[in-house]
């Protein structure tokens, strides 16, 4: 580090370490306290109005510089200082011992001259040398108080005493800055028990008062009582008879009322009745349009129903039959056409190969056309045999569809049967009946009769 910058940051250090010596200088004191600086002249205003000049200044609280080198600071208490003041035994103005218990408030006044006196006289001793002071000139002041007055006028005017003790140490006070901001006489007693001897006459006759008060008090809440009473008695009367006339009044009130609301009742009774009556009615007819309404409902969805198992029959049996039928009538065509076709190549060919054939040829060709005219004749003889073969074909599968929704059923609970049977009895008998109709079924849609069918078959078997 090079000597410019030492020298640079010692100067630093000693400008820094000087404020901070001179911030240190700088003295508070609170809102009860005076600072005190000596060593530099000011000037107060005295009473009389003239100028003085002192050696210090003082400010009541907040904060001053101090100057370490010319002056001096110095705090001095300013807050209220309590006594108490016993006096022991002084004699009264009418020679009687008493003995005072008084109370104060002082403190030095806030006003300049005030604080200049108390700065001369408490500054070193503070609110203890305050205390000393004040108790000292108050006990001598109340001494000389309880001694320019009587006893009676001690018990009496405790106000005017401690008005006669504040005016004669007032001036005693202020000239050593001290201001008294309360005082009061506490209690007083003395030892011959004169204030007890004092205190007899007047609780006798007090107490006199108070009986002959008490018995003038009696005897006219006596007399008011009986007027009191009598009045009551008279005013209860009255109300009585009057209470009587209007209850006879309310009584004849509520028979014709009670008349009225049966009459009213009756004729409610009779209108609820007929109008009971009437909405039985209108209910009755709802209910005739409802079932009425109902039946016509239920009508159509058994037509509906109806056609809606005509469909499904036709699409079941009848369209696949008459499809199957075209079918075998088209297959027929077509194997008659190819085997004419094939005929006709085979004899074209064998003509070609050899001629000698050709007759024979055409007789083969003739014959296997011939048979399939047969067999055309015997499919178109055999579509009806084919129909009724395709419903039997089919009546396994309807049959199924018809006992499909059997199998749906998670649970199924038996009570009981009729005729002593079981309930699963009835179940495969109805089940039975149902399966029975199917030919029924078939027969009033297509024509077809299924059961005619069998018979002629089993039997030409």
């Amino acid at each position: 580090m090079s000597l410019s910058w030492l020298i640079l940051l010692i100067a630093v250090v000693a400008i820094a370490a000087l404020v901070f010596w001179m911030m240190k200088q700088y003295r508070k004191v609170g809102s009860n306290e005076v600072l005190v600086v000596s060593g530099r002249k000011s000037v107060i205003m005295t009473p009389d109005g003239s100028k003085q000049e002192i050696g210090y200044r003082f400010r009541i609280g907040g904060s001053s510089f101090v100057n370490p080198f010319t002056e001096q600071a110095s705090a001095m208490p300013i807050e209220v200082v309590s006594l108490t003041i016993r006096t022991p035994e002084v004699l009264s103005k009418d020679g009687i011992p008493i003995v005072a218990e008084s109370s104060a408030q002082v403190k030095i006044d806030a006003n300049e001259y005030s604080i200049f006196l108390a700065t001369q006289n408490f500054l070193t001793g503070g609110s203890d040398a305050v205390r000393e002071v004040a108790q000292t000139v108050l006990e001598g002041k109340v001494r000389e108080t309880v001694g320019s007055m009587t006893v009676t006028e001690l018990y009496q005017n405790r106000a005017e005493f401690g008005e006669r003790v504040y005016n004669a140490v007032v001036r005693d006070l202020a000239s050593m800055g001290l201001v008294m901001l309360s005082f009061a006489l506490k209690d007083i007693s003395d030892t011959q028990g004169y204030l007890d001897a004092l205190s007899k006459p007047m609780v006798a006759a007090a107490k006199r008062d108070a009986i002959i008060k008490q018995a003038e008090y009696d005897r006219d809440a006596a007399i008011y009582a009986s007027q009191a009473k009598k009045e009551a008695d008279i005013a209860k009367l009255t109300a009585d008879a009057e209470v009587a006339g209007r209850n006879w009044r309310n009584e004849e009130l509520k028979a014709n009322s009670q008349i009225n609301v049966s009459k009213v009742r009756a004729q409610a009774d009779v209108q609820y009745e007929l109008e009971r009556f009437r909405l039985a009615q209108e209910v009755k007819q709802e209910e005739y349009k409802v079932k009425i309404i109902e039946t016509q409902e239920q009508a159509k969805v058994q037509v509906e129903e109806i056609k809606r198992k005509e469909k499904e029959l036709e699409a079941t049996i009848i369209k696949p039959a008459e499809a199957r039928r075209l079918q075998i009538q088209s297959e027929a065509e077509a194997d008659s056409f190819r085997v004419v076709k094939e005929a006709e190549a085979r004899s074209t060919a064998r003509a070609k190969e050899n001629a000698s054939d050709s007759d024979r040829i055409r007789l083969l060709g003739a014959s296997e056309a011939d048979a399939m005219k047969e067999k055309a004749k015997a499919y178109e003889q055999y579509n009806q045999a084919a129909m009724y073969q395709m419903i039997v074909d089919i009546l396994p599968e309807l049959t199924k569809n018809i006992a499909e929704p059997l199998s749906r059923i998670d649970k199924i609970t038996l009570i009981g049967g009729s005729d002593g049977k079981l309930g699963t009895s009835q179940i495969t008998g109805q089940i039975a009946d149902v399966l029975a109709q199917v030919p029924e079924v078939v027969k009033s849609l297509t024509g077809v009769d299924i059961a005619k069918y069998l018979r002629d078959k089993m039997g030409s078997e």
